[in-house]
């Protein structure tokens, strides 16, 4: 069991104090017309002798008994009646039993016999009573009752948003404190992740005196600290653990050949046990030699290799060194690494995370990075404890079941993560006239911990018990607020009017606290998921590729921009670009205002030429789908994954991600259909074509709701209906462009392709029913879209 030792200065404590109002705006991170109340007090603590595995420790001075909580004794008595001036905010609500057994004498009621029950009050409680045999009515009863039981509600504090580098600041960013950045520096130079967890000290337990933690499964030994008491909040580093290869109890030995292909030191993929594996050529092989490895066989399963269609040939694949999904785009069995030439069609990108920890132990940061998609991997197991939730071949077997399916294995896993109500839960007091400030200040205080606890919502003055009710009118009414336009933080795609794009320009609308509205809808948008609740808004996809991981291409930038991707399309088919007279700039407007970007250092300066293209197209595509909108994103998804866990998203395609976050829509198919048009072989004869006629009939009677949702997001590139009906679906220009059928030759492609630029599905004349229902089918269930 390792022990801890001390580090130098606190961190902030979590649960407020008592101090004026002025001295706590002036301790905000926030704005203080926001009305945020918290003090941070810290202390110097000396520095113990070297312990082997130690780790560090800081800790918060305690605040004044009875200023942060409320204690209400015996049961049930509301909070609102043990303090009616209570704060807005968030709760941390525990029970407790202490305290000596209670000694009762109660008087056995007439016409009660022997082995009879009868109800006594015993102090504030009521308890039943059973007569004993040789005690008759009026005789005097001794009854001893253990503890009453305290419910403590405590509440939480705000945590301040921590800046990962000095390069980062405004929009709520505080600045790494020396220690907290050596703790980071440390981790990463011993190949691990950094994390601290606040601990409370416990009853009976002084300076110098040692006690037990149980952190994520594991048992530690920590010095309480010689400026410490009970009841104190400390922060506790534990050792950092270098990542490991991931182990199997049993594993199976093979043989194969290197392929002719293959370099050493390079990797390629081959089939084990028909098991798609990455494998990594030894240095000292060359191909036609033969090479041996282990696999792991427990729970195998047929396929491991997880493959999403139409993602423009990438997939995940085990990596045999450490089992991890790793993403590869391979060409005839072979893994394609060569990214020196950008290709427009099939490059592709994904984000990378560096976790760090923050100043306050809730809420931890990242650098974070966009990088060659081949260069990303992905946990395939997750560990809880000591127990393993998840492993590559739930992953690998779930990933091939339907939505409900998938959904259903999600919400079980997220019950086992969720925290159980005996050992409390979070309690969120809101005032419906401030209704975002009051829930930004109650989210932003949780850990990642009672991010998972269980949940109960109260609003001012409204004596309505949390049934599931009031959770569901919560999440609908601050993600409306928060999505509003209005607000600055989002605006509507241009592509397509029901979707949301985040904001480049939000730092004007909200200066001081921008990140800090992302960082909480990143928490509300994963609990959301986790707790099986609805959001109100829809999101373009690569927000959804980049809450899964998932691969970013050129194609991408069509969904939010067709004029700029059309744009780079030409440039990159260009025989001399020069002639253009282009640089690596790009021009944004703000407010009216027009400004010059630089896509890199340096980019005024530098030519765009035929030598240089790949760069050029390569800068582009990170700007557009990264850099423009990196810190925004940056909190987004971190408070996404102080909820979700990684690997568990890993069955999931960024259409069915919508579909659970946004709910399934109500589809009025008379309207649907009274406003579509018809086009190529269906414009003569329209909806009496007997393809087409087939077509309404399968979205009418084979269809069940997701399925039409899923066919909305092939051809409109989301599950969203206008509020005024399909009369008014717009294209990409923002005009109206209604639901098209176009009809094409058999002979041209077997499935129904989609383009959402303007909601059209070319539909080919199949020959019969049950032949177009299983080629729809397959289309609209798969990531593939047709692109004009």
């Amino acid at each position: 069991m390792p022990l801890f030792r001390i580090m130098g200065n606190t961190s902030s404590n979590n649960s407020s104090s008592t101090t004026s109002q002025s001295q706590q705006r002036r301790a905000s991170g926030y704005p203080g017309h926001r009305g945020t109340q918290r003090n941070t007090v810290s202390s110097s603590l000396p520095a113990v002798r070297n312990t082997p595995n130690a780790a560090q420790v800081s800790s918060s001075l305690p605040t004044q008994p009875g200023s942060n909580s409320v204690v209400i004794r015996g049961t049930p008595v509301s909070a609102s009646t043990a303090d009616p001036e209570r704060r807005p905010g968030a709760y941390a609500v525990t029970r407790t039993s202490s305290g000596p057994a209670q000694v009762f004498r109660v008087t056995v009621p007439a016409g009660i016999r022997p082995g009879s029950e009868f109800s006594v009050h015993a102090g504030s409680r009521r308890v039943r009573v059973r007569c004993p045999p040789t005690t008759r009515p009026g005789q005097s009863l001794q009854i001893t009752l253990p503890p009453e039981a305290i419910t403590n509600q405590t509440l939480l504090q705000v945590a301040t948003l921590t800046a990962p580098d000095k390069e980062y600041v405004g929009g709520g960013y505080a600045q790494m404190s020396k220690e907290v950045a050596q703790v980071n520096r440390t981790a990463v130079d011993s190949g691990g992740t950094a994390q601290t967890f606040l601990v409370t000290i416990p009853p009976n337990i002084y300076p110098g005196m040692q006690f037990t933690v149980t952190l994520e499964g594991q048992r530690f030994m920590v010095t309480c600290p010689p400026n410490a008491s009970p009841n104190m909040k400390v922060r506790i580093v534990p050792p950092t653990k270098p990542e490991e290869p991931q182990a199997a109890p049993k594993t199976q030995v093979f043989e194969v050949v290197v392929p002719p292909t293959a370099k050493p030191g390079q990797p390629f993929t081959l089939m084990a046990n028909g098991q798609r594996v990455l494998v990594t050529c030894p240095t000292n092989v060359a191909p036609g030699q033969k090479i041996r490895f282990q696999l792991p066989v427990q729970h195998m399963v047929g396929n491991i290799k997880l493959s999403y269609e139409g993602s423009h040939g990438w997939n995940r694949t085990i990596r045999v060194q450490d089992l991890k999904f790793q993403w590869v785009r391979t060409e005839n069995d072979q893994v394609v690494l060569d990214e020196s030439e950008i290709d427009f069609k099939s490059s592709a990108f994904v984000r990378k995370f560096i976790y760090l920890e923050g100043n306050d132990a809730r809420m931890r940061t990242a650098k974070i990075d966009f990088v060659p998609a081949y260069e990303a991997a992905v946990d395939s197991k997750l560990m809880y404890g000591d127990k393993t939730l998840m492993s590559y071949a739930d992953i690998s077997s779930m990933q091939e079941k339907t939505l409900d399916e998938k959904t259903k294995w999600f919400e079980n896993l997220c019950e086992q993560l969720t925290g159980e109500w005996e050992n409390g839960h979070i309690k969120i007091f809101v005032r419906r006239g401030s209704l975002l400030q009051d829930s930004v200040d109650a989210v932003m205080s949780l850990s990642r911990e009672d991010l998972r606890k269980r949940w109960r919502f109260e609003f001012a003055g409204e004596p309505g018990i949390d049934a599931g009710g009031l959770t569901r009118e919560w999440f609908q009414l601050v993600t409306e607020e928060l999505f509003d336009p209005d607000r600055g933080l989002w605006l509507s795609s241009l592509q397509n009017q029901m979707c949301m794009i985040i904001n480049p320009a939000s730092g004007c609308a909200c200066p001081d606290d921008h990140l800090i509205y992302f960082r909480f809808l990143g928490r509300i948008i994963g609990r959301a998921l986790f707790n099986q609740q609805v959001i109100k808004g829809h999101m373009v996809r690569h927000i959804y590729k980049h809450l899964l991981g998932w691969p970013i291409s050129f194609h991408d930038i069509e969904f939010e921009d067709h004029v700029y991707y059309s744009s780079l399309k030409k440039l990159a088919n260009m025989d001399d670009v020069s002639l253009m007279c282009l640089d690596f700039t790009t021009t944004e407007e703000t407010l009216g205002a027009r400004t010059e970007v630089e896509l890199v250092d340096g980019g005024a300066m530098r030519e765009v030429t035929n030598e240089n293209m790949s760069e050029y197209l390569e800068a582009n595509l990170r700007y557009r789908m990264f850099d423009r909108t990196k810190n925004q994103m940056s909190e987004l998804l971190l408070g996404f994954f102080d909820v979700i866990p990684e690997p568990a998203l890993t069955i999931f395609d960024p259409n069915e991600l919508e579909l659970m976050l946004c709910g399934l829509p109500e589809i009025d198919i008379r309207d649907w259909e009274e406003n579509t048009l018809y086009s190529g072989l269906f414009e003569s004869k329209t909806k009496v074509h007997r393809v087409v006629a087939w077509f309404w009939d399968i979205i009418k009677n084979d269809f069940d709701q997701e399925m039409r949702a899923r066919l909305l997001q092939f051809v409109t590139g989301t599950s969203g209906v206008p509020a005024r009906g399909f009369a008014v679906l717009q294209s990409n220009d923002g005009n109206i462009k209604k639901f098209t059928i176009h009809g094409v030759e058999r002979s041209q492609f077997m499935y129904p392709r989609g383009h959402t630029c303007f909601n059209r599905i070319d539909l080919p004349t199949y020959n019969s029913k049950k032949d177009m229902f299983e080629k729809l089918k397959v289309a609209i269930t798969t990531i593939g879209f047709g692109i004009e």
